[in-house]
């Protein structure tokens, strides 16, 4: 899969672009704060509908666009596909309507497949990307909602009833809390609570089956590119998925050992392929026991909302114990087992996106990185510094030049070395 044309009109510092891309590298060179990571941004953000970078989608539009004071701001995003199964247009447009600085405004997402209006849920998959960011040192480091929202955005590109399950699922776990509340409150819904804890408790069979089929695969492909490739077999990685299905005993956490061997235990329950109706009926067991733990909290306290994965290196807790060094390498392995699933479930390469990577990378996973690059079938990079690339990389790479907002190919031919 790869872009072939980008089209932006009022997105962060675009006011209008237009640019052919080029199958295989791609290199967008410059200074900081010219545009490069907002490219990266656009095409992810038309591959997943969500900002890796943004606190709201409001902040896209572009500066003058949105202050102009007009009635109407409109961004454009549109991206031009070539995929195993034929040729596409997606599009996302961010209205705004009134004025933000007044607070009348009202903001807005349209979504199109070959210029036909589609839901933004259908969106999903027409562009499949992987975004490497320096950030990604926070899926090591981070709070669960990071993992968590990495794990679900990977699987909303292939898998659209998760997606769909994951949206209702959402909807259903704030009605029940409002039920749960209403009923500390009032001690009104005995009546509906039962009724939401049974809907709930289907859709998370699926969520945690289908995030236990997903950390299979990735878990044994990012051991195997750590233990082989990273580290010249010296070190062990284990990507341990930690499902919040059972209420947690006295003492149970990540750094306690019983406690962790329980989760595993529960792990490997679920990725020896437990039947969604079996995980269902024992996540609705889980959540009749924890009722009064809930009706506290005024809050549904067990569920996929609450799960967690993290790496053990050598059979330690790579966020606590770990080195910067092992926690980038841990991250590496991860997103290089992120393509090969991809891969395997779609049988073509997604669209890959890399910011400012390579400069945190030593030579030879540098040179890694690379590699993956040139056999993709597109990989955009971005860098302050060209001269950190190889030549054979340089010459077989498109090469743009960014800045601020403006784009120009460099056509000076150069010879591999």
């Amino acid at each position: 899969m790869r872009v072939t044309h980008l089209s932006l009109t009022n997105f962060r510092n675009y006011r209008r672009l237009e640019l052919d891309l080029a199958a295989g590298p791609v290199l967008l060179h410059g200074r900081n704060a010219q545009g490069k990571t907002n490219l990266l941004e656009a095409l992810f953000y038309l591959a997943t509908t969500r900002s890796p970078l943004a606190d709201n989608d409001q902040q896209l539009l572009s500066w003058d666009a949105a202050e102009a004071g007009e009635l109407v701001a409109v961004g454009r995003l549109v991206a031009h596909l070539e995929a195993r199964d034929g040729h596409r247009e997606v599009e996302l447009r961010l209205i705004k309507e009134g004025s933000s600085l007044n607070g009348n405004g009202s903001f807005r997402r349209e979504a199109l497949v070959n210029r036909r209006k589609v839901r933004l849920m259908d969106l999903l998959g027409t562009l499949r990307a992987i975004l490497f960011l320096p950030e990604d040192i926070q899926l090591i480091t981070g709070p669960p909602a990071h993992r968590r929202r990495f794990v679900d955005v990977t699987l909303c590109q292939i898998d659209p009833g998760y997606c769909r399950s994951l949206s209702t699922y959402n909807k259903l776990l704030e009605q029940r809390n409002a039920v749960l509340r209403q009923l500390a409150e009032t001690g009104e819904g005995h009546d509906v609570l039962p009724i939401f804890t049974e809907k709930l408790a289907a859709l998370a069979g699926t969520l945690f089956a289908r995030r236990a089929a997903f950390f299979v695969h990735v878990a044994r492909e990012a051991g195997r590119i750590h233990y082989e490739q990273l580290t010249d077999r010296q070190e062990t990685i284990r990507l341990n998925y930690l499902p919040s299905l059972e209420e947690a005993r006295p003492g149970r956490s990540r750094e306690d050992a019983d406690g962790l061997v329980a989760l595993q235990e529960l792990d490997e329950w679920l990725r020896a392929g437990a039947a969604e109706d079996a995980i269902a009926e024992r996540y609705l067991a889980a959540l009749r026991d924890n009722r009064d733990q809930d009706l506290a909290r005024g809050s549904t306290t067990l569920g996929p909302h609450r799960d967690d994965w993290f790496f053990q290196v050598d059979g330690r807790p790579l966020g606590s114990y770990g080195s910067r060094g092992q926690q980038r390498s841990a991250v590496l392995a991860l997103k290089l087992a992120e393509i090969h699933w991809m891969e395997a479930q779609t049988g073509e390469t997604p669209v890959l996106l890399l910011d400012e990577v390579v400069a945190e990378l030593d030579e030879r996973r540098r040179e890694l990185v690379l590699d993956v690059a040139r056999r993709a079938d597109q990989a955009i990079l971005t860098a302050t510094d060209p001269g950190m690339f190889t030549r054979a990389f340089l010459a077989q790479a498109q090469r743009l030049h960014v800045t601020d907002g403006r784009l120009e190919r460099e056509t000076t031919q150069l010879d591999p070395v």
